[in-house]
């Protein structure tokens, strides 16, 4: 079973929903929630820097014991340029997550325009067999408020 989109986010007095939310994706039992969070603190719009962190969830929700040994990420601004990130592990770490344990992270990307979207893929191991396969990282919004409309 999967489900990709919003999971939860916070509503606001009145029932307006805030900007934060969290998005996940379960793929073999491993679920991927991610929010993200604009730091207007490293950002400069003026000069076109905009910056935002992310905080990732993983959670192992499966029958066996698994280890994530890489990483792809596909970073697009809002003109529809992408950067393809690759690299072992997640902030110099690749977890060992058995059955019911979750590894959490905090990480970020800066662009030069005021949007964007991220997308991804974990790749797994389960070392009992051996086996390699790939957990998906939902789809989610870099949105600031220096864009003009939000369009993710």
């Amino acid at each position: 079973m999967s489900e990709n989109g919003p999971r939860s986010g916070r509503t606001a007095p009145g029932g307006k929903a805030l900007m934060r939310e969290d998005y996940a994706l379960t793929t073999r039992g491993v679920t991927v929630t991610v929010r993200s969070f604009f730091l207007s603190d490293q950002s400069s719009p003026d000069d076109n820097r905009f910056v935002w962190a992310y905080r990732v969830r993983i959670e192992n929700q499966g029958a066996d014991t698994v280890r994530l040994m890489r990483r792809t990420w596909q970073i697009t601004d809002a003109r529809g340029r992408t950067q393809h990130v690759h690299g072992p592990g997640v902030v110099g770490e690749q977890p060992l997550l058995g059955p019911g344990q979750a590894f959490e992270y905090t990480s970020g990307t800066p662009l030069d325009t005021p949007s964007g979207f991220m997308v991804g893929a974990y790749h797994m191991n389960i070392p009992e067999s051996g086996e390699n396969f790939d957990v998906a990282i939902p789809a989610f919004s870099l949105d600031s408020p220096h864009q003009s409309g939000r369009i993710h």
